[in-house]
């Protein structure tokens, strides 16, 4: 079972992980295995903890709040999230809590998205099966984060997940841990900041 908490002083960085098959994806699986274990890294596979869809709220507003940031992994279901990720969005991210008066738990904390595709990058442009670009499908994630205050990183793509050469895989997988680094190392410094304000 993907779930666990390294601890550290410093506010964590929240992993909310969502693929229903996991064992079937190598792409998932292998960028998991490049971060699991960061120090300071909290884990949450959704489909591990909600296998009937019927989500502990309190639990996950309690991750979510003493999270400096927040990454989404996902890999990409109809040009959306898979179902159970959009069903956290829907109870987890509630008016008073993420948004509406009193709505401010996420505002400021950072936000990643990660996400693999199965279409190559070329299946992803006018010519392409899906006929746009990823940008053109990626609004509704950005916007959840965005309506909630928070700040959207730059997002991490795979394409082509299911037949991408081993060492592109590699690199993403490289290029992933580095960032959530970059994550880690400024949730440090501000857990420095805030004792040193105390």
């Amino acid at each position: 079972m993907l779930i666990y908490r390294a601890p550290v002083a410093a506010p964590p960085v929240l992993l909310v992980f969502a693929h229903p098959y996991p064992d079937r994806s190598r792409a998932n699986r292998r960028l998991l295995r490049a971060v699991q274990g960061l120090p300071g890294l909290e884990l949450r596979s959704l489909y591990d903890l909600y296998p009937g869809f019927d989500i502990d709220v309190p639990a996950e507003q309690t991750a979510l709040r003493r999270a400096y940031a927040v990454v989404w992994q996902h890999p990409m279901y109809w040009y959306s999230a898979p179902s159970l990720l959009k069903h956290w969005f829907d109870k987890v991210l509630a008016r008073g809590f993420a948004y509406g008066q009193g709505g401010t738990a996420l505002s400021g904390k950072r936000c990643l998205w990660v996400v693999t595709t199965g279409g190559d990058a070329a299946a992803f442009a006018e010519q392409g099966m899906h006929r746009r670009p990823l940008e053109e499908f990626s609004p509704v994630i950005e916007q959840t984060a965005l309506f909630c205050g928070m700040h959207w990183e730059p997002p991490l793509v795979l394409h082509g997940a299911h037949r991408v050469a081993d060492s592109v895989l590699d690199d993403a997988a490289q290029q992933y841990r580095a960032r959530l680094e970059q994550l880690l190392a400024a949730a440090q410094s501000a857990g420095r900041t805030t004792a040193g304000a105390a």
